[in-house]
């Protein structure tokens, strides 16, 4: 494990898990450690905030800022995704339909209900800056997203596709070939 000195939140021995080679910036928060696994090679810049379970595969990289919520939901992220800076990765969610007051602050008797949903994010995923993934989604292998895209679970991604646009919107077919190759080559260091 590589640290970026010492993490001010957390400790970082507290992770359910932890690989070779990660680097956690030393402004990450995460609340309950315990309930987050982290491969091989991964990377999660600063100021990034994880509030839910979650696993990151391999060689991934969670840019600054990215915010990763959800509750008792959990999050999974695969092998070589990239989370570009202040993307929305939100497993739960208040219900705006009327059902009941909206916040954390609100007594649960007069509270709506909370939309909770895991997520999973396949290999070889993309996504740009401030993209935001709702309750439910699943993206899978080679999504890519362009900036500030909505991505919903009442959209059906299809592997190795460019979308874009609130909601997403697929505007082109991505080439696995060289990526999936360049991924098999890989031998265990991140600098290969």
């Amino acid at each position: 494990m590589i640290r970026d000195d010492k993490n001010i939140f957390f400790d970082l021995e507290s992770l359910a898990s932890i690989g070779k080679n990660v680097i956690i910036g030393k402004t990450v928060r995460i609340r309950k450690p315990e309930r987050v696994s982290i491969g091989d090679g991964s990377i999660i810049d600063d100021f990034t905030y994880v509030s839910c379970g979650l696993t990151v595969g391999k060689y991934t990289h969670i840019g600054a800022g990215a915010v990763i919520i959800g509750g008792n939901a959990h999050v999974s992220i695969g092998n070589f995704v990239n989370i570009a800076p202040g993307c929305r990765i939100v497993a739960a969610s208040n219900d705006f339909t009327g059902g009941g007051l909206v916040g954390p602050a609100i007594p649960s008797h007069v509270a709506s209900e909370a939309i909770v949903a895991d997520i999973k994010i396949a290999d070889h995923v993309l996504l740009g800056v401030g993209t935001v993934v709702l309750p439910g989604c699943e993206l899978p292998e080679g999504v890519a997203t362009g900036a500030m895209t909505l991505v919903t679970p009442r959209i059906q991604l299809e592997p190795w596709t460019l979308y874009v646009g609130i909601p997403a919107r697929p505007i082109r077919k991505r080439e696995s070939k060289h990526i999936l190759e360049a991924a098999a080559r890989l031998d265990g260091s991140p600098d290969t």
